[in-house]
């Protein structure tokens, strides 16, 4: 099928995204896209001021053509914006002025905090978007920074996307990098799915794990193409985060689309990791996060678990209140650590639960890893694969120094109450051995930690 049938046959199936418009040029369809969705009633183009360059005049030219009245709301565009709630907050006062439709022209940030403000006035919105950059266009999460815990919250995706190719391919090389890393982070994240489907905790979805799993390879595929602004290639990629979006809005949650990667990604983006003088983009944590979570699988792959003391597990297992211990102890007071509590308490287990489980796991084992060795990649392979596309793979090129790798990825399993490859390391008592031989050689120079 091609880009635009696959598009069309997940938003046939979608209860909020009515249209995804993809191709070289449609940015001038804007208009006569707005009258087919939203009629003609006022719109407020929301956009930062690398986003107005981008697009914002060609968005407001086509609008107004069409016979749209329209007002704007350019924020600025260094620093670059922060995914916060509070930012949302003001743009949902921004929007509460008027009736007037929102229009997010950006990227990432710019779609999830107006996502965010039309969904709290009950507003639907479009969004053109200005980059290959992450898979949220079409989404019905918003991942967002609430008092600096960052959490997807559920919220309705755009009812109308547009992704004009030529804007994409003008976007710097390396926002795409950061869209790539993204798409390639649903390669680890299938191995945790699989895990959780095979230990009977959260099944895997007929429908959603098609729409992301089926062409991942594909999109991935061409990163020399991708790097080199080939429009084929861009296509594949931004189909690929499109139909990623309309799969989690399908599931209900982000989990056919974030493990393990998405996990260390998000303690980075929550200590507000910076390097070379720019907060690091969620795309190139992921990217990093991918390459992570892939070296932990490749480990994991190399272990027998059909052999695993149960019985010596189960006597072993921290209980709750030591695991609260561990989380005060890694995030001290405060919100992240009062929610981290509550994401474990929400997926721990002891006792004859644990026991269960971990008899699942080594009599299945056999079975589970024949399932994992044919999902992921072996992790050279994806650093290689990474970098071609332009986008970060080791943790040192986003300034993440090996101490503070290895704490983050041992936290990183208190973040969510989603089932990944790194609790299922941890009820076998293999996490920090793991973690300690995937970490990378010392680094030339350190970065944070």
């Amino acid at each position: 099928m091609t880009a635009a049938e696959l598009i069309a046959g997940a938003v046939a199936k979608s209860s909020t995204v009515a249209e995804v418009l993809v191709g070289r040029g449609v940015i001038a369809q804007t208009g006569a896209l707005y009258r087919r969705q939203f009629g003609a009633g006022p719109a407020c183009l929301i956009a930062d001021e690398n986003t107005w360059k981008a697009a914002g005049a060609a968005v407001e030219a086509s609008l107004k053509a069409a016979g749209i009245a329209v007002r704007l709301h350019v924020m600025p565009g260094k620093p670059r914006l922060k995914p916060t709630v509070d930012l949302a907050n003001s743009l949902r006062d921004v929007l509460a002025k008027d009736d007037s439709v929102p229009v997010a022209v950006g990227s990432g940030v710019i779609n999830d905090v107006v996502k965010h403000a039309a969904f709290g006035l009950q507003r639907e919105y479009l969004c053109v978007g200005t980059a290959a950059s992450m898979d949220g266009y079409t989404s019905a999460g918003s991942p967002l920074s609430d008092k600096g815990f960052k959490k997807t919250i559920q919220c309705r995706p755009a009812k109308a996307v547009v992704g004009d190719l030529d804007v994409i391919a003008a976007a710097p090389a390396e926002m795409t990098g950061w869209g790539y890393g993204d798409l390639a982070g649903k390669v680890p994240a299938g191995g945790d799915w699989i895990i959780a489907d095979a230990l009977g905790i959260e099944a895997v979805d007929d429908v959603a794990w098609p729409l992301v799993q089926g062409g991942l390879r594909g999109w991935l595929g061409a990163p020399d193409a991708i790097a080199a602004g080939d429009r084929g290639a861009l296509e594949g990629l931004f189909t690929g985060l499109t139909l990623v979006g309309l799969a989690m809005e399908l599931h209900g949650s982000s989990r056919p689309a974030s493990g393990a990667d998405h996990q260390i990604a998000h303690l980075w983006e929550m200590d507000d990791l910076k390097y070379g003088g720019e907060r690091v983009s969620h795309g190139a944590c992921v990217a990093v996060g991918c390459v992570m979570s892939l070296r932990l699988f490749d480990w994991l792959l190399g272990q027998d678990l059909s052999v695993l003391d149960v019985e010596g597990l189960v006597a072993r297992a921290p209980s709750l209140e030591a695991k609260i211990a561990a989380i005060h102890a890694a995030f001290g007071p405060g919100e992240i650590a009062a929610r981290a509590v509550e994401e474990v308490r929400a997926k721990h287990a002891e006792g004859a639960a644990l026991r269960a489980r971990l008899e699942r796991a080594r009599e299945g084992w056999p079975v589970l890893a024949g399932r994992l060795r044919g999902q992921v990649l072996a992790p050279d392979v994806m650093v290689e694969m990474l970098h071609r596309a332009g986008a970060p793979a080791e943790a040192e090129e986003i300034g993440v120094g090996r101490d503070y790798l290895r704490r983050t990825t041992l936290n990183a399993r208190f973040l969510r109450s989603r089932y990944t490859v790194l609790d299922l390391l941890d009820e076998c008592g293999m996490l920090e051995a793991a973690v300690a031989a995937s970490l990378p050689a010392p680094l030339r120079k350190e970065g944070r930690g």
